[in-house]
């Protein structure tokens, strides 16, 4: 059963890995690219954040090392990112009016549908973590704190941001109720996490 995950979790990194650099080869084609806005996007980030996890969790394995702390408070909070990429895009993003001319369509999916469901479904169900603690939700809420300041001053200064429902051009309380919803989602998945981190579903 570990070679097994293993190897799904291999597959996840390099699956996210291709999908990134397709859909930047594919970005730097745009007259408007610009290399930090493609990089700013949440989805982006978040990604990268599964594939970092995913790694040095495939590292710990070969080293015959599993379930420390640290690594799994990362692996959680990866989860917790990748999950709201997901639910956020097919549930505000993905009938909004974009300019898709740019996207690769099976990145997008990679990225926002495919990643999403496997790695909530790897934390859930596969035993090789440390059992996290309801402080380490607070933990999960400091980089997308950290991503929305950045974002925020972004748009008041330059006018890019990543997505439509943070075009302060709407009105910063229209912008406000939209960030504390999604901090709350955060910290409801963070709960959620904490709670699947008890789990021993499948043992590797």
């Amino acid at each position: 059963m570990r070679t097994l995950v293993n190897a799904l979790r291999l597959i996840a990194v390099i699956a996210i890995v291709a999908a990134v650099v397709a859909q930047f080869l594919r970005s730097v084609e745009s007259p408007v690219y610009n290399f930090f806005n493609f990089f700013g996007y949440f989805t982006i980030q978040s990604n990268i954040f599964v594939a970092v996890a995913f790694s040095l969790t495939l590292v710990m394995a070969a080293r015959r090392k599993r379930g420390q702390l640290g690594l799994s408070v990362l692996r959680g909070a990866a989860t917790v990112y990748i999950a709201t990429t997901g639910i956020v895009y097919n549930t505000l993003l993905v009938n909004a009016t974009l300019d898709n001319s740019f996207t690769v369509q099976w990145s997008n999916d990679v990225l926002h549908k495919i990643i999403p469901v496997y790695a909530v479904l790897d934390w859930l169900l596969f035993s090789d973590r440390a059992r996290l603690v309801l402080r380490h939700v607070w933990w999960f809420l400091i980089y997308p704190a950290v991503w929305l300041v950045v974002i925020l001053i972004r748009g008041a200064t330059d006018g890019w941001v990543p997505y439509p429902f943070l075009d302060p051009a709407q009105g910063y309380g229209i912008v406000a109720l939209y960030c504390l919803g999604v901090a709350v989602f955060i910290a409801l998945m963070g709960i959620l996490v904490v709670g699947m981190s008890r789990l021993r579903l499948v043992k590797v």
